[in-house]
């Protein structure tokens, strides 16, 4: 039997499930830079073992409503264009979910809700999988943002390197 081993977090009152392969990490909210004029999604920026990230809202995405900062979580995911973190009310548990138990949903194919891929129909409860390219990739203006943020990042390594040109030199 095949299934898909999944984070399950809490977003309101509902729960939703992210492919466990995706997940960086989840971590605490440490220090979120705000930089004004962005979408009202996103947060601001972090750094996470190392890396210049973006921190998305869900609850804002989802519901148009900000979660609560000190209570919530951040799950760091692996997207196709951009390492973001998922600013959720609490990454709850690692599940197991059958493929027999997912129901494919037409909901992919209405534009506002394509991240969604599936519910998993399990016993006691219902639980909305969502995809983490098609989530950070159908927010609007995240394009230029992530272009933004490879600017940062080119200019950060060509920095580094210079310093190390620099440095070898005087060997």
């Amino acid at each position: 039997m095949s299934f898909e081993k999944s984070v399950v977090f809490r977003c309101e009152n509902e729960e939703y499930a992210l492919p466990v392969e995706r997940v960086v990490s989840i971590e605490k909210i440490e220090q979120i830079t705000p930089i004004p004029h962005l979408p009202n999604y996103l947060i601001g920026f972090t750094r996470n073992r190392g890396q210049l990230i973006p921190i998305l809202d869900f609850s804002i995405i989802l519901y148009n409503k900000p979660s609560q900062l000190k209570t919530s979580q951040m799950i760091v995911l692996n997207s196709n264009v951009v390492n973001y973190g998922l600013f959720v009310n609490e990454a709850k548990e690692i599940l197991d979910i059958q493929e027999s138990e997912l129901i494919q949903t037409g909901l992919v194919n209405y534009s506002k809700t394509r991240y969604f891929t599936a519910i998993a129909n399990l016993q006691e409860r219902m639980i909305t999988c969502v995809d983490p390219d098609v989530l950070v990739n159908s927010l609007e203006g995240i394009r230029e943002i992530i272009e933004y943020l490879h600017q940062i990042l080119e200019n950060e390594k060509n920095k580094k390197e210079a310093r190390t040109t620099e440095f070898l030199q005087f060997f």
